[in-house]
């Protein structure tokens, strides 16, 4: 059969998966409900919120809750994308195996490194971070001491157990989340009461009379500014799709991933939506510093300087909690690649305790080597970590269009419905893809605003020249382990599905030792046993045996039976 015929949609229901099974081979589902649910709250909260959203209410007023609003509704739909996904097909390979099902092995290659650039380039920025952080308390201590100490305790975690990275980021989303409530409370009492700060009236009146308005346009404002910052304001959102990743590994993801993704809307109104309101209805925006963390600077104002000490002590979990996840995502998609022989072979090994410990390690490595480029050359640093942003992009696209594709064939009747099928398919899908492209653009034209100076202008560099850059290293490597891949595959390198049903002849349960590789006979040497006789046996002579394509000829009892034998036991 071609690479292009389609097996009938009848014969799809026994094979629906199958193959993708051994991905879940190994691991434990250990992560339970209290902990995914703080998983899925406190994700998405991180340094974009606590000190990121400094330097974009100071340059683009209190509009910026719209920026983050809108957004936050593009991320709700992603996480609903996501949800019938998983739901479908629940793996711990996440988006590179699903890319894998619906668009074939280069699509699943291009999808695993890039999530892995991302991952890599934004932990050695957080690791870098958390020496910074550590350096308010203690100056004199070094760097690279802080940066080690970091590692070695996020790599412990992870290589302990699913379970105790799962412990590790729960009580790291009951801090952060702690902090903001905390912030909530006391800021709506401020605003309410309509209290003194720093020498300015709190209220919801700061909103319009604020320098320059609600919407700033003069005295060095951009009209455009809370638009085209919203291609920055998508990665204060990054690692909310962590949960498709950590879904392989739930004890009931069928329960708790529903609830996760329907929560995220309200997670994202109250905790970013509203504590940016609070902040603009506290002070004028003019009054935040790039750099400092805008709570420091409403608690600093307030007559609380000690709980700058607490924001900042809340930063370093935040970037600890951004390192165990990197590590965590990174380790499952390197194994996910490996198995497909699209990474080193030892990315496949696990512990007893059932984590990839392998790629935990590799990643663990990169990271300390880019900690030392960060130290030695910043600019180019700061390149290589804009082109974080890139992947971030990029996967997002990749679930958008898994889930169209799954729509699409759940629709023809290909494939099973999801249970938790995403509402406004496919517009929103649409929308989101369309969003991210506006991302790119967006990167651009505030990249070239940036400087005066052409490699000073990040963002632009990174669309116009490491885009490309990116395309050819991944292509290289494409063609390096192209001939790994379709040996490994039998060719079998398009997409799993068509619109009328399997691409490919279902592959029967059971490993497959030999592959022959056209339907023929094979002559075996038959002898008669006798227990009584030590040799072995008496020789019967040849006999011809008929062979197929995936027939196993070290466990023959696996195979499956022949359609039209009519013996006893066998045939239909």
């Amino acid at each position: 059969m071609s690479q292009t015929d389609a097996v009938p949609a009848s014969n799809t229901e026994q094979d629906h998966g199958a193959e993708h099974d051994a991905e879940q081979e190994g691991y434990k589902k250990s992560l339970n409900r209290r902990q995914v649910q703080m998983i899925a709250i406190g994700g998405a909260i991180g340094t974009g919120l606590f000190l990121g959203s400094a330097s974009r209410l100071h340059s683009n007023g209190p509009a910026l809750v719209l920026s983050y609003a809108f957004v936050g509704v593009i991320a709700y739909f992603l996480m609903r994308a996501l949800g019938e996904l998983v739901l479908y097909r629940t793996t711990s390979g996440a988006f590179v195996s699903w890319m894998r099902e619906f668009f074939g092995e280069k699509a699943a290659y291009y999808t695993g490194w890039m999530y892995w650039t991302n991952w890599a380039l934004t932990g050695i920025a957080e690791l870098s971070a958390v020496g910074l952080y550590i350096q308010y308390w203690w100056p004199q201590m070094p760097t690279w001491a802080t940066v080690l100490i970091a590692l070695a305790v996020v790599l412990v975690v992870n290589l302990l157990s699913a379970k105790a990275f799962g412990e590790f980021e729960f009580w790291a989303s009951v801090l952060k989340v702690s902090a903001i409530i905390v912030f909530l409370v006391v800021g709506l009492v401020v605003v309410v009461l309509s209290l003194d700060v720093g020498g300015h009236r709190a209220g919801v009146q700061n909103l319009w009379s604020n320098p320059g308005g609600f919407w700033p346009t003069g005295d060095g404002f951009a009209w455009y500014g809370p638009i085209i910052v919203m291609s920055g304001v998508v990665f204060a959102y990054a690692a909310i799709e962590m949960v498709g990743i950590a879904a392989g590994e739930m004890e009931d993801p069928k329960r708790e991933v529903p609830k996760a993704v329907n929560a995220v809307i309200v997670r994202i109104a109250v905790f970013y939506c509203g504590a940016l309101l609070l902040l603009v209805c506290i002070l004028p925006t003019s009054e935040f510093t790039p750099g400092i963390s805008p709570f420091v600077t409403v608690f600093g104002r307030m007559g609380i300087p000690w709980m700058a000490n607490v924001i900042q002590a809340i930063l370093i979990v935040a970037a600890m909690s951004s390192l165990n996840s990197g590590l965590y995502t990174t380790g499952r998609v390197l194994r996910s690649l490996g198995m497909a022989k699209q990474a080193p072979g030892f990315t496949l090994k696990m512990s007893a305790s059932g984590v990839p410990w392998a790629g935990i390690v590799l990643t663990a490595v990169v990271y300390v080597f880019g900690s030392i480029l960060n130290a030695i050359s910043p600019d180019a640093f700061e390149i290589a970590l804009e082109a974080a942003s890139i992947a971030v992009v990029f996967t997002w696209g990749t679930i958008f269009i898994c889930q169209l594709r799954l729509r699409k064939l759940s629709d023809l009747g290909v494939l099973p419905a999801s249970s938790f099928r995403a509402p406004g398919t496919p517009w929103t899908s649409y929308l989101g893809l369309g969003f991210l492209v506006f991302v790119i653009v967006g990167m651009a034209i505030s990249g070239w605003q940036a400087s005066p100076y052409f490699w000073h202008k990040t963002g632009f560099v990174v669309v116009v020249v490491g885009i490309p850059v990116l395309i050819v290293i991944f292509e290289i490597g494409w063609l390096i382990v192209k001939g790994r891949v379709r040996a490994h595959t039998d060719g079998r390198m398009l997409s799993k599905w068509t619109e009328t049903g399997l691409r490919y002849p279902p592959v029967p349960p059971g490993p497959r030792t030999e592959s022959i590789a056209a339907i023929g006979t094979v002559l075996f040497d038959v002898r008669e046993r006798d227990d009584e006789d030590e040799d072995d046996g008496i020789p019967l002579g040849p006999v011809e045996v008929e062979m197929h394509e995936w027939d196993n000829l070290d466990e023959p009892d696996k195979n499956p039976p022949e359609p039209d034998d009519p013996r006893p036991g066998r045939g239909r």
